[in-house]
């Protein structure tokens, strides 16, 4: 059986932060033993509150800069009829999102949060921590909320991990009808961000969840992270929004013509 359950009575996260402790004593406070961390348990934890923490706070004014600097690759761009522009780019992790994951969302008035600046690294941190703290043999996922190409809204993505099997690879397998799995590679570490935005939400002050009764997914701290989700760029079929491909084909084209 899955369980899934958000942790009460964190509370703002400040820079110098020590998230294990905060983590432990948000765990020590559940009234039933049934909520202390076991083996197999993954702890999945807010982005913002690791930005928070690790002091990656900006002022908010400083946003568009910002993005600039958090940009590796321009993907898309769109002006609105009000002139607000929207960037989806990639960032220094390899992440294709809006604005390189510089949010305004859940922080101090007047700020802005960066992205951690090695997800994977802080989310090895935290499970060591843990580990240690509680003797539980955990994992941790980090997460942030991304859009979907070809779908409205959005959900939150591992942006991290640590301790933890990102992927579930089914391929050599068979399916419910005995035919062969070829390319079947759950990204588990991602359904399990998702479902525990179901218990977070986005504006409860809830930014720690856990998950237990996947203990297979647990392993060594030196399992991939989630930086291995990204897709390699030789493989990356949509490296540019339509406009922009259309526009670099068009000059192409016209310097090919003289």
């Amino acid at each position: 059986m899955l369980q899934i359950w958000a942790l009460d009575g964190i509370r703002e996260i400040i820079p110098g932060d020590d998230l294990v402790q905060v983590i432990v004593d948000a765990v020590t406070a559940r009234a039933d033993d049934d909520g202390a961390l076991r083996d197999g348990d993954i702890v999945v934890v807010t982005s913002k509150v690791v930005s928070k923490a690790e002091g990656r706070i900006i002022r908010a004014d400083d946003r568009e800069d910002a993005i600039t600097r958090e940009t590796v690759r321009l993907v898309a761009s769109r002006t609105s009829p009000t002139g607000h522009v929207t960037r989806i780019v990639e960032n220094p992790l390899g992440i294709v999102s809006a604005a390189a994951g510089v949010d305004a969302s859940n922080t101090p008035e007047g700020t802005v949060l960066l992205l951690p600046v090695d997800p994977d690294a802080s989310a090895r941190a935290l499970a060591t921590g843990l580990r240690t703290a509680t003797g539980a043999h955990v994992g941790v996922i980090i997460t942030d909320t991304l859009g979907r190409a070809w779908r409205e809204g959005q959900t939150d993505h591992a942006i991290g991990a640590g301790g933890i099997h990102v992927f579930e690879d089914l391929r050599g397998t068979t399916d419910a009808e005995g035919r062969p799995l070829v390319v079947t590679l759950p990204c588990v570490a991602d359904e399990i961000a998702a479902a525990t935005d179901l218990v977070k939400g986005k504006a409860a002050r809830r930014p720690v969840a856990i998950v237990r009764g996947r203990a297979d997914l647990v392993g060594d701290l030196d399992l991939p992270g989630a930086r291995s989700i990204v897709r390699d760029p030789a493989r990356d079929m949509f490296r540019q929004g339509a406009d922009e491909a259309y526009a670099e084909g068009f000059a192409a084209g016209r310097a090919a013509v003289g």
